[in-house]
């Protein structure tokens, strides 16, 4: 395929070094992201980068001609849920990349999960348009430029390249940096209620998969946890009580507790309408760990995000809270999170 004309001698000014860890390549059809690792041990080191941590949807972008695709982290498409991001892909000058970002909605200066929720559950580009909610992609890197596998180059390299490929005019936006300062700039994220930051080596490859080469660093505690039941609402309520969410050891399903608060009367009615469809006779659990009056189970198949203080000795969440349901990671490979640990790859 011919390089395209705006980005011929893109390449030139790297060193020799970081030339010969170019490869010349066809543009993979299946990328995969790569993910941080949780951390407690925050830093401040020259050798390592800082990033926001962004609260939105985790996003790989391809172009290989005319048409940009959009990919969540479990390969499922997003181009219809986020149309506008892919048109400004098209108009780029460069045709022939894969870069990584993530997808935000704001409530005033602030990214809002809960507001781009409305924009996860669509998947037609015109219903997507009509919805009121403007989204934004934060490119931090780039795996694949101009016929060439970038991921064995340095991080800090990458990010120089992907900087001069792209035009980064709204709705994209170049993802910056801070240089060291580490712990600082994490207490400016929890001050500005930002979820946290993303530390990088600034001379990581990029693996698809999970690495300790880049570590979360966060302003409140959260995963993903799958849902196995529900509680019926209680007083006024409607919708339902409480959501039952547990993670998986192995092919067990672990109860991690109750989720009754974080919901807006729409989601509580939308909620049990996917809920009352997912209905069945028996425990997802492992054990017998629940003990609710008035529990229906459901089929283990959604994935919600949820925010909590801390786990309980006994292994359950302290102060849970919904955010949101996930749509891009399989309900089998969501595991307990643990700081320094690695999780499974997904």
């Amino acid at each position: 395929m011919p390089v395209p004309t705006s980005v011929t001698g893109l390449f030139d000014g790297l060193p020799a070094e970081e030339r010969k860890a170019l490869r010349r390549t066809a543009q993979p059809e299946h990328p995969r992201p790569m993910l941080a690792t949780l951390t407690e041990r925050y830093f401040s080191d020259p050798a390592w980068v800082f990033e926001r941590k962004f609260d939105g949807e985790r996003c790989l972008a391809i172009r290989n001609g005319a048409r940009a695709g959009l990919l969540s982290r479990s390969g499922q498409s997003l181009s219809e849920t986020y149309p506008e991001i892919a048109d400004a892909l098209d108009q780029q000058e460069c045709d022939d990349f894969v870069v990584d970002g993530e997808i935000v909605a704001f409530e005033g200066s602030r990214t809002s999960f809960a507001r781009l929720q409305q924009r996860m559950g669509i998947h037609d580009a015109r219903q997507a348009r009509a919805s009121g909610v403007a989204v934004t992609y934060y490119v931090f890197d780039v795996l694949y430029l101009a016929g060439h596998d970038l991921t064995g180059l340095p991080l800090r390299t990458r990010k120089a390249l992907l900087r001069r490929a792209l035009d980064f005019s709204s709705p994209l936006r170049f993802t910056s940096h801070r240089n060291t300062t580490g712990e600082a700039y994490l207490r400016q994220a929890c001050e500005r209620g930002w979820e946290g930051v993303i530390a990088k080596r600034a001379d990581s490859r990029y693996e698809q998969r999970r690495s300790r080469q880049w570590l979360k660093f966060k302003c409140g505690r959260r995963q993903e946890l799958v849902i196995g039941g529900f509680t019926e609402p209680a007083g006024s309520r409607t919708g339902f009580g409480a959501l039952l969410v547990g993670y998986y050891e192995g092919p067990r399903l672990i109860y991690a507790g109750k989720v009754g608060t974080g919901y807006d009367r729409r989601t509580l009615k939308t909620m049990r309408e996917r809920l009352d469809d997912l209905e069945t006779g028996s425990t997802p659990f492992s054990g017998g760990a629940v003990r609710e009056r008035g529990v229906h189970w459901v089929r283990p198949e959604l994935v919600a995000e949820i925010g909590f203080t801390e786990w309980t000795d006994d292994g359950k969440l302290r102060h849970p809270r919904f955010m949101g349901l996930r749509t891009d990671k399989p309900p089998e490979q969501v595991v307990r999170e643990r700081p320094g640990e690695k999780a499974r790859e997904s």
